[in-house]
């Protein structure tokens, strides 16, 4: 899961009384799809910084709640309002993601890009480093989530 860090940062999530926030306001309809179909409760996630000066994988969390209705857009309110949404069918999606950690040694978009040129590295088809991926939602497998984390270990 990709957020800038001036929007909401991973120490935004770790100030959280529980951990816990809603992944609100994406509006994207295939990273709503995920959101709403593949998504689920226990999931692993990297909470990736984008457009700073650094892009990094920079905690782990855990999805808590799996995909449900985004409400934010249903609220004027809300910098995340869509006047077409329809809580008797709704078109937004979000989960809640709980952190288990925030990484010492954040691994950085250029130690990603380097790891995918290795032959057989689990991240030569990570879907974040395709030219092009801008989704703030995107698969990750246990084979390249199990080689981030190695990495920010080392």
């Amino acid at each position: 899961m990709k957020t800038e860090p001036t929007t909401y940062s991973v120490d935004d999530l770790a100030n959280e009384s529980d951990l816990t926030t809603c992944w609100e306001g994406v509006r994207n309809y295939q990273a709503r799809n995920l959101l709403r179909d593949e998504i689920e409760e226990g999931d692993r996630v990297l909470f990736y910084h984008s457009a700073c000066k650094t892009p990094a994988v920079v905690g782990l969390a855990t999805v808590a709640r799996g995909g449900y209705p985004d409400h934010h857009a249903w609220d004027k309110k809300s910098h995340y309002f869509d006047p077409k949404s329809d809580p008797e069918s709704p078109t937004w999606f979000m989960v809640d993601v709980k952190l288990d950690q925030k990484l010492e040694r954040p691994v950085t978009l250029a130690e990603l890009r380097e790891e995918a040129t290795r032959a057989r590295s689990p991240l030569s088809d990570m879907v974040l480093l395709q030219k092009g991926s801008r989704l703030s939602v995107q698969p990750v497998t246990k084979k390249q989530f199990d080689r981030v984390v190695k990495m920010s270990q080392s």
